[in-house]
């Protein structure tokens, strides 16, 4: 069983506790029905690396919650919400960081980064109470959607949590999102699309390398054409044009350098289909 309060509406009422809570203000809840998704087919660009001025042919543009929106795009803010974010693990209280023997226990991939123990009530709760000012915060600069990143982090806790904890605390924090007029992006996690959907809420999904992996069926059969797509240049199946003709890519794609550098930069790559 999903560890749910009963219902939509249950859910709904817990996130808007949650935001009091946190002191934040609660806003006029919207249907999340009427929330603004990515327009679909338009060209993205993935600026977690840092802002910059948008190629004209853009549409769609992600970037960290720590930045502006891009004027004039449809703007998704980049939060976090189930590991620390590099260079902030001293915004986390040791008790709602994952723990083994006495250490925090880390992504391989990303050695500075900590999973949050979803493991409990209480403790996504507590997640739940940090994160809800920053989806506020997205939503006061005028960003249009959030994606929620590492929502697969039990699969890196060594059994310590399930996709049933993860799920329950991203039913909270979609409801936060569309609490504050935000549409909710599932990040990845392409083996339960259609659960973070039905269960959770996610209304599009912004996913990485899902033609080198062979995923992006797994997305578009539930999202259809708002599937926000990145491949990257170290780990293309085959040249970028290849890509942009497949029937099976995803109508939004962009081709960025791994490390999502800044123009001017020798490392930076920025390409997307012409169509």
């Amino acid at each position: 069983m999903i560890h749910r309060v009963g219902s939509r509406i249950a859910l709904g009422a817990l996130a808007l506790a949650v935001l009091f809570a946190s002191g934040c203000s609660a806003p006029d809840a919207p249907d999340p029905r009427a929330v603004v998704l990515p327009p679909a087919g338009s060209p993205p660009d993935y600026q977690l690396g840092g802002a910059y001025e948008p190629d004209p042919a853009v549409g769609i543009v992600a970037r960290d919650r720590t930045s502006d929106p891009a004027a004039g795009r449809y703007s998704i803010c980049y939060v976090n919400g189930f590991q620390t974010q590099p260079g902030e693990r001293g915004l986390w209280t040791d008790e709602v960081v994952l723990d083994r023997d006495g250490a925090d226990v880390i992504d391989p991939d990303w050695p500075d980064e900590a999973l949050l123990d979803t493991s409990t009530p209480a403790q996504r709760a507590r997640i739940a109470e940090s994160v809800a000012p920053w989806i506020e915060g997205c939503a006061e600069r005028g960003y249009d959607a959030v994606e929620f990143d590492n929502l697969d982090s039990y699969t890196r806790s060594g059994g310590a949590m399930s996709l049933d904890d993860n799920l329950a605390l991203a039913s909270t924090l979609v409801d936060l999102a569309h609490a504050h007029g935000l549409a909710a992006g599932q990040k990845n996690a392409a083996e339960a699309t259609e659960r973070l959907h039905a269960d959770a809420g996610f209304d599009f999904a912004v996913v990485e390398e899902c033609l080198a992996y062979d995923e992006c069926g797994a997305y578009t059969a539930v999202y259809g054409a708002k599937v926000i797509a990145i491949e990257y240049t170290d780990a293309l199946p085959r040249p970028f044009a290849e890509l942009c003709a497949d029937p099976d890519a995803p109508a939004s794609l962009v081709l960025r350098d791994r490390d999502l550098t800044l123009p001017g930069d020798a490392a930076h790559v920025f390409e997307v289909c012409r169509r």
